[in-house]
């Protein structure tokens, strides 16, 4: 999937697909960037500082190796070709869950909807009639904006112990009709 980008280079576009061990990263860069720019306008220090501590590649290929399916854009919001976000779909504790990060500077411009809507398709094919998220705080607009519902209001716990405010949310899947033989 591409889509145009305002703001990035001449070209304007990013890339969406499915993210693979070598990206692994690449992919904990963009997600460092996102809390750093994005999640810091939120949270104190601490906890910015907690959420971070274990954002290395080694997180997502662990990920990747319970069965979680990851999604990467890569685009040029600068001189140089790297990966602005990430988006995922796991089933945890029989909830089909999802995240989604973007970089700051790649932050409402589409990009983030973009990866949502890879993560999406890829819970409504195993099966999902709904996707859950723990939203941070700085996240609960853009899912808002993508569909999803406040069911409750809560703290996630850092594995520093430490507790971090967020927004438990839940979107209902429809699955796409599929066609008869008849038509």
């Amino acid at each position: 999937m591409s889509a145009g980008v305002p703001g990035l280079t001449s070209r304007s576009s990013f890339e969406v697909r499915l993210a693979k061990l070598t990206d692994v990263e690449a992919i904990a860069a963009a997600h460092l960037d996102s809390i750093h720019t994005i999640g810091a306008v939120y949270y104190a220090p601490a906890i910015v500082s907690d959420w971070c501590a274990r954002v290395k590649g080694d997180l997502y290929v662990s990920a990747m190796t319970r069965g979680e399916v990851f999604y990467i854009a890569v685009g040029e919001p600068s001189d140089k070709r790297e990966v602005l976000g990430f988006s995922s779909h796991r089933i945890y504790e029989r909830e089909h869950r999802t995240a989604v990060y973007v970089r700051g500077n790649a932050a409402r411009l589409g990009i983030g909807s973009a990866l949502f809507r890879s993560a999406e398709a890829a819970a409504i094919s195993a099966g999902a009639t709904s996707i859950h998220v723990d939203a941070s705080l700085a996240a609960v607009e853009f899912y808002e904006a993508n569909g999803f519902d406040e069911v409750g209001r809560g703290e996630h716990r850092l594995w520093s112990g430490r507790s971090m405010a967020c927004v438990f949310m839940r979107k209902r899947l429809v699955r796409p009709a599929t066609r008869s033989a008849a038509e």
